[in-house]
């Protein structure tokens, strides 16, 4: 039978805490406990044979355990940005309907950019609430205890919308990278429609033409022109669409 506090937990929103795991220990328990989280979700290293913060993830997570906060871990690799874009923006999503509050201060100067930027790619940023955990003291660091000791102030940190692009191009970008980051335009026409990502409305003597009009207009040319995350090729007789490096590096946050 549910006690009174669980029902009361059911009914508002959580407190989420989103914190990257580095050599930090108090950066991370002593916000999630000021602030009464119900959760705190630890983002560590993917290699797990290579990650030196297991030990501070063990004893973040005995200690958030013992002052009755649950953890989750999630996984991305600690020295590429848009893998921790996009594993943040992955909890964000799931945790959408509660208060999630971002730790940019407990992990790595990449983890923070990841942090801020996963943030700032939502329209409804009202329950995302980043934050920076100012240390109190900064010891010499010797390799085995944490980094900084204490937490001095909780800072709120503004978010600004940074743009994304729109859903149909997305779908766009997935179909390319999903043929190996290349396409005929042809085939890419045929894709774009009959994922009516495009929209063709022309009789049957005028209808290749049409879609190809369309998918110029509306895929192609911002995708090019707008966002330089896809570049032509001409081939030939043939056109290919080609995911530019900017494409790719978007892809991995994006899809």
């Amino acid at each position: 039978m549910d006690t009174i506090d669980t029902i009361m937990k059911n009914m508002v929103n959580l407190r989420i805490h989103i914190a990257p795991v580095g050599f930090e220990i108090d950066r991370i328990i002593i916000p999630a406990t000021e602030q009464k989280a119900d959760k705190v979700w630890l983002i560590a290293h993917d290699n797990v044979s290579e990650d030196k913060a297991v030990k501070y993830r063990e004893n973040i997570v005995k200690q958030l355990e013992k002052n009755g906060i649950k953890t989750e871990i999630a996984y991305a690799n600690r020295l590429r940005l848009f893998p921790i874009i996009k594993v943040v923006t992955e909890i964000i999503i799931k945790e959408r309907k509660n208060e999630i509050y971002i730790n940019v201060a407990s992990g790595s100067k990449i983890h923070s950019i990841g942090c801020m930027m996963a943030c700032m790619m939502f329209d409804d940023r009202e329950k995302i609430h980043p934050f920076y955990a100012q240390a109190e003291k900064y010891p010499e660091y010797d390799g085995t205890l944490q980094q900084t000791y204490g937490v001095a102030e909780i800072h709120p940190l503004p978010t600004y919308r940074i743009g994304t692009p729109k859903p149909e191009l997305i779908d766009a970008i997935r179909i390319i990278k999903n043929a190996g980051g290349r396409i005929q335009k042809k085939q890419m026409a045929e894709e774009a429609e009959k994922s009516k990502i495009i929209i063709v409305n022309a009789r049957k003597q005028n209808f290749t033409q049409a879609r190809f009009a369309s998918l110029d207009k509306n895929i192609v040319q911002p995708l090019v022109d707008t966002w330089g995350f896809v570049e032509v090729e001409k081939i030939g007789r043939n056109r290919w669409l080609k995911l530019t490096d900017d494409g790719n590096y978007a892809s991995e946050f994006l899809l």
